[in-house]
């Protein structure tokens, strides 16, 4: 192979070993493209981002019971599109209330209104520690980015999250200013309350220890709650899902079978709410689109 001579070789042959080679070389460092989409997963390995064509989102205005988190979220979004200050934040509570939902139709309803102001950018709980990589290359982007990570949480000798710590508000660069933090989580602090107990009880010095492992929340300075739904809230939201999809059913009976579902559960929340109606409008053979 060495002693072959490229100019002996047919052009086409040419043409398309020089393709092949630019499909399997790693794509250059840069600034990326984003004009292709308003939603993308940032993939570590390959280093790039993914676009996604359709978000897995719900309406803005089918969220019921967090009306008020809405309100805040939407304010702090709409300033950050701006250009004007605004704060990462932190959705925490209980499971299945909004928190994820929320964001995404956030996102959804400031572009629909704003011509695709904003770009989302999800990146997974497991790959925190390569943040820095991503924030070096969304700094870059004219587009303005919603960083968004759900399910946010760590769990004992897991110190990737001093690397967020340092890079949300500590670090010399800080977060780009055309780039905001959006996280979920179960946990008010990210962290188990085992073990910060743990903290307490075995450090040489207790209020340092608990200090290091509850600040990472400090970072966002906007904190969400999410809580489980009373059951008139609960009704309310399968009341707005069964009008908005026109499903069949009388409101005693979309309420004795919704509560019948939530007890089987164990839980009131909106995403049993969903997944009741999901059921609701396969058996009357309806998609819910």
């Amino acid at each position: 192979m060495d002693n072959i001579d490229p100019e002996a070789l047919p052009q086409s042959l040419l043409v398309r070993i020089a393709s092949a080679l630019e499909r399997i070389s790693p794509t250059p460092a840069g600034t990326p493209n984003l004009s292709g989409a308003d939603a993308f997963v940032w993939q570590p390995v390959q280093g790039n981002l993914a676009p996604v064509k359709n978000v897995n989102r719900v309406d803005i205005d089918l969220l019921r019971g967090i009306e008020a988190q809405c309100e805040t979220l939407i304010a702090n979004t709409v300033q950050f599109a701006k250009g004007f200050g605004a704060n990462n934040a932190l959705l925490w509570g209980a499971r299945g209330t909004g928190k994820s939902s929320l964001v995404k139709a956030v996102h959804g309803k400031i572009n629909s209104d704003n011509d695709g102001t904003l770009v989302l950018v999800e990146i997974h709980r497991e790959d925190i520690t390569t943040l820095p990589a991503l924030l070096d290359i969304l700094r870059g982007t004219p587009r303005r980015v919603i960083l968004f990570c759900d399910d946010l949480s760590f769990d004992e000798d897991d110190a990737s999250y001093k690397s967020l710590k340092a890079v949300l508000e500590g670090g010399i660069e800080g977060r780009p200013e055309n780039v905001i933090f959006y996280a979920t989580s179960n946990r008010r602090h990210l962290m188990p309350r085992d073990m910060i107990e743990n903290e307490r009880s075995s450090a040489i010095n207790p209020a340092e220890a608990i200090e290091e492992k509850v600040s990472l929340s400090d970072r966002f300075g906007l904190w969400l709650g999410f809580h489980n739904l009373d059951q008139d809230t609960y009704f309310e939201i399968i009341e707005s899902y069964a009008k908005h999809f026109d499903l069949d059913a009388d409101k005693k009976q979309l309420r004795a079978r919704a509560l019948e579902w939530s007890m089987g559960r164990g839980a009131r929340s909106g995403r049993v709410a969903w997944q009741f109606i999901q059921d609701m409008a396969g058996r009357q053979g309806k998609k819910l689109d």
